[in-house]
């Protein structure tokens, strides 16, 4: 639901210039070092002129370290006198919760079963898979397949090599895939959970880090350089902006519903959510993806 991102932050962040209203935050948890957020903070800010980051009522200027970050305000403080501080207008999508239950994707699945053989997040690995059964692991999406043409617009495409023709953009290859235990997979389709390729592949958790995923290490079983069906860091970089701007700037974007039970009208409820037109294009897209 909308605003709900913004629920339970103990981080705000804030212009030098106006201590009233925060232009973005965070909870903050174990994997959210200093070093991180200030990384955050160039994709939340993105483009803006050169600035510091110091924390209110103190003389601390943050300097990248491994040290968690502490919680409390956070003024961003422009370098020039004349310096602007804007916060990025980049799109941030809608996605929903993505299965893989079609007959077009069961190579996806299959393909990222066989690399991953446990779930790259927690580390769970599946020891029946000898057996060839995996309730309990599904494979994710790292680009959602319901954005199927602004994968195309973005350039993404190209950094996947195993495309079965020009025709295939390669959104299903496993290059773009991890395997992940169902709750694992909500968080990660929700931006509640990203990987940051850039520092040394480490879990970043969005929000209460209940299930001890933040500050692990993606598994090495997914990002082998040496197997030609590891998954992109280009594509995980993406996924890991995107939980930068559906989290930190503003209140964060909406949360949308996904458990609907038995005799539940799911349009209503969609209708009765946030950005129902699009999250109705969405839903509908997914079921209809296999169909030819």
């Amino acid at each position: 639901m909308a605003g709900k991102r913004a629920l339970g932050r103990d981080v705000h962040i804030y212009r030098c210039s106006d201590h009233e209203h925060a232009i973005g935050g965070l909870k903050s948890n174990s994997s959210i070092t200093i070093k991180s957020f200030l990384f955050m903070l160039d994709i939340l800010l993105s483009p803006s002129d050169a600035y510091n980051v110091s924390l209110r009522n103190t003389d601390i200027v943050l300097h990248p370290s491994d040290q968690p970050l502490q919680a409390g305000d956070y003024d961003v403080n422009p370098i020039s006198p004349s310096g602007r501080i804007l916060v990025t207008e980049e799109q941030c999508i809608l996605r929903v919760y993505s299965r893989t239950s079609t007959q077009t994707l069961a190579q996806f699945r299959n393909e990222v079963r066989a690399r991953d053989g446990k779930c790259v997040i927690t580390g769970v690995v599946n020891e029946e898979a000898e057996w060839d059964l995996w309730t309990g692991f599904q494979a994710a999406h790292v680009f959602p397949i319901s954005h199927g043409i602004l994968f195309r617009q973005s350039g993404l495409y190209e950094c996947i090599t195993n495309r079965a023709g020009e025709e295939d953009s390669g959104i299903n290859s496993c290059q773009n895939g991890l395997l992940m235990q169902p709750t694992i997979h909500q968080l990660f389709d929700h931006f509640d959970i990203s990987i940051n390729a850039d520092d040394n592949y480490r879990i970043v958790c969005f929000r209460r880090d209940f299930f001890g995923v933040g500050g692990r290490i993606l598994d090495p079983a997914c990002r082998n350089p040496n197997d030609e069906r590891h998954v992109r860091d280009e594509l995980l970089r993406w996924h890991f902006r995107q939980a930068v701007l559906a989290n930190m700037r503003g209140a964060g974007e909406p949360y949308f519903e996904m458990d609907f039970p038995p005799g539940t009208d799911m349009v209503a409820e969609i209708r009765s959510g946030p950005e129902p037109g699009t999250r109705m294009e969405t839903e509908l897209f997914l079921r209809l993806a296999g169909i030819k």
